[in-house]
């Protein structure tokens, strides 16, 4: 009879004990979603804070190129605007970076640009973050990876769909061109 409850009550904790670490095993991935999407905000922004500092250095070599400062400011407040899904924000995003580098094949056009210190340290600083923003895309599309592979399996998915659990949607570029990183020169 005493070995009876101790079935029971290993059956009852294992009952319970099972759904509940799987339910904050698919909290816990969703929050590590959120966090790195918040690092790719955190990088994203910091591009968008170099990029006027950009344009006004081209401007004061390249004063007739009006219509490209302008598309690139109204490219960058776009990407700015509101609360995007990583998919509308990566879309935006590549039309800006498109317009940046038509801004950098501009320079290629201006020798004393190209050899201006501030430009320089502000292409470089953009390199860095370019590369921030990678490292942090590949982070981010990592936890969805994680985080949607949990919302699939077995057994995870009855909780997931009970408590619903949505997919996130990864960050990634939309055309095969873009994923070929731009080549910058820094000069000398």
């Amino acid at each position: 009879m005493e070995n009876t409850w101790v079935v029971v009550a290993i059956a009852v904790v294992v009952a319970l004990g099972f759904p509940i670490i799987l339910y904050n095993g698919l909290v816990r991935l969703r929050n590590h979603c959120r966090e790195s999407w918040s690092d790719v905000d955190t990088e994203l922004k910091r591009r968008h804070d170099l990029i006027p500092n950009l344009v006004e250095v081209v401007k004061g070599y390249a004063k007739h190129e009006r219509e490209l400062f302008e598309r690139v400011a109204s490219l960058r407040s776009q990407a700015m605007s509101g609360r995007n899904s990583p998919g509308e924000l990566a879309a935006k995003e590549n039309e800006l970076m498109g317009a940046v580098g038509r801004l950098f094949a501009l320079a290629e056009g201006y020798p004393s640009l190209k050899a201006d210190e501030h430009f320089q340290r502000l292409m470089r600083e953009l390199v860095l973050t370019e590369d921030r923003i990678q490292a942090a895309r590949r982070f981010y599309n990592a936890n969805v990876r994680d985080f949607n592979t949990r919302c699939e399996v077995f057994p995870s998915v009855i909780l997931a769909k009970t408590f619903s659990f949505e997919a996130e949607e990864f960050f990634e570029l939309s055309d095969v061109k873009e994923r070929i990183a731009p080549a910058v020169g820094l000069g000398s």
